[in-house]
């Protein structure tokens, strides 16, 4: 029977790059210029630091490009509020990896709702879809990445046929 799993992850050593890269872009950027503004990738969380509150929205925005052309969808990137303390201003954007529980009922109750003939099962952090046809497995996938589709970064693995 032929099945896929949907799931939410990115690749850890792109996203190593792409902090490097942004940490390169505000080094070298004019408008950076004497300012000490940096990036540190710690395990799923990116901390950004600067000057002024004013700074970190470009940071974000140069760090979105970069996840962006590393082939990281931006979705992931849960940004937490600005923390001002006197010369510093630092943020934190953490990069959600894994359906939790919400997503996964979310996504599992969008294809039932299409009437499909598929069955979604959640396992774990990943939802599983099978079904008897490959076009099937196919339309709930074109759903899932339309305008329909929840808005999480989603990759589609594990196809059996």
């Amino acid at each position: 029977m032929p099945s896929f799993d949907i799931v939410s992850e990115f690749d850890q050593h792109e996203a190593s790059n792409a902090v490097d890269q942004a940490n390169r872009e505000v080094q070298s950027r004019f408008d950076f210029k004497g300012v000490d503004a940096s990036f540190a990738l710690e395990g799923e969380k990116v901390q950004l630091e600067a000057e002024v509150d004013f700074q970190l929205k470009q940071m974000i925005d140069v760090l979105r490009n970069r996840l962006i052309a590393r082939g990281i969808d931006a979705r992931c990137m849960d940004i937490q509020d600005p923390v001002l303390s006197g010369v510093k201003a630092r943020q934190e954007v953490v990069l959600k990896q894994g359906l939790d529980q919400a997503e996964a009922k979310d996504v599992v109750k969008r294809i039932k709702a299409s009437k499909l003939k598929v069955q979604a099962q959640i396992q774990g952090e990943k939802v599983r879809v099978t079904g008897k046809k490959r076009d099937d497995l196919q339309s709930v996938m074109a759903l899932l990445r339309g305008e329909e589709g929840p808005e999480l970064p989603l990759q589609f693995d594990n196809f059996r046929d």
